[in-house]
């Protein structure tokens, strides 16, 4: 990912330096007790301006940079604003603690919720800790065990998607990988509680799938969800991975795509320049959408919510019988 001075992006260089520069006003004409008001508001409106000009024209690989951005809040960032006494669960037991996945009990808005969800890491340290929020089986695992357990005590279930993929790693396969993500697919869809997902960065592969078998899935504005990276994409296809921003306008990775093609159920809105440019307003968002979807599946008994589950996953997609279209769902 190309970024830019302080962990700026590339295409919002421009609009940060003059948003420093509008600080430095501001601080100057407090310090110095000097009228520029006029000043300042050109250069407002001209910063206003940038900014509807860089992200409303934005290509679907400056959506991928956006869903990587180093300042972009992830999952523990989230629970800290939305959730009370937050009480963090961990191991698999079998194997051990995977800190790429985070989950536990909490409270949301009066309830008592399960939260899932991958976990990414700000600093080196971090970022190895929690294996750049890519899981191995075990944590994996530990959702599983998490949403079982929200099962049998009644517990609606919110997944926080942010992953560019399961581990690859040997060690991972050797523990199951590929099993410990089917078992999620296969008993996520027959918990008869309800599940709400939302995609807050990377949606990436089977990885982000392992927590994405709901009953309603969103995606924020900036987020991206897909079979495969647009790197990964661009090395197999073409054999290169600079090929990445072609491949991304191909997979159609982004939120705007998804929703037309009818895979999410729904658009987060960001604040402008994305959820990192203003944390607390991005959750409020979240949470709004987390409180409304939840409202309207606490209607459903658990028999119709594993019946509507499943079918909606089997409406999904299509194919060609005869030469004419026709709904996987349908016969």
């Amino acid at each position: 990912m190309s970024e830019g001075m302080g962990g700026w992006l590339d295409f919002e260089r421009p609009l940060v330096e003059l948003e420093q520069k509008i600080a430095e006003f501001r601080d100057f004409a407090d310090g110095e007790k000097i009228e520029i008001r006029d000043e300042l508001r050109r250069l407002e409106t001209k910063a206003e301006k940038l900014r509807t000009q860089i992200f409303t024209g934005l290509t679907r690989w400056q959506r991928v940079q956006l869903a990587r951005h180093p300042r972009r809040p992830y999952t523990l960032d989230y629970l800290q604003r939305l959730t009370g006494c937050f009480l963090e669960l961990k191991g698999d037991r079998g194997f051990g603690d995977d800190r790429a996945i985070v989950g536990g009990l909490a409270s949301f808005r009066g309830r008592k919720v399960m939260v899932v969800g991958h976990q990414k890491g700000r600093d080196i340290k971090a970022k190895l800790e929690r294996n750049f929020g890519m899981p191995h089986p075990e944590g994996y695992r530990k959702a599983l065990r998490l949403m079982e357990m929200a099962a049998r005590f009644g517990r609606p279930i919110f997944t926080f998607i942010d992953t560019q993929g399961a581990y690859p790693g040997i060690a991972a396969e050797e523990r199951g990988q590929s099993e410990a993500i089917a078992r999620n697919l296969l008993v996520m869809a027959r918990l008869p509680v309800p599940i709400v997902g939302i995609v807050i960065g990377e949606g990436g592969s089977g990885g982000a799938l392992a927590l994405g078998v709901c009953d309603r899935t969103f995606m924020q504005e900036n987020s991206v969800y897909s079979v495969i990276s647009p790197e990964g994409c661009a090395a197999i296809l073409w054999g290169d991975r600079a090929r990445a921003p072609e491949a991304a306008e191909a997979l159609k990775v982004t939120a705007q795509d998804l929703s037309k093609l009818g895979v999410i159920d729904g658009i987060i809105p960001e604040p402008p320049g994305g959820a990192h440019r203003d944390v607390d307003a991005a959750a409020t968002s979240v949470g709004d959408t987390l409180d409304s979807a939840l409202a309207e599946l606490e209607q459903l008994s658990p028999a119709e919510l594993v019946e509507a589950r499943l079918q909606r996953f089997l409406a999904m997609g299509s194919y060609l019988e005869d030469g004419l279209p026709k709904g996987l769902g349908h016969s």
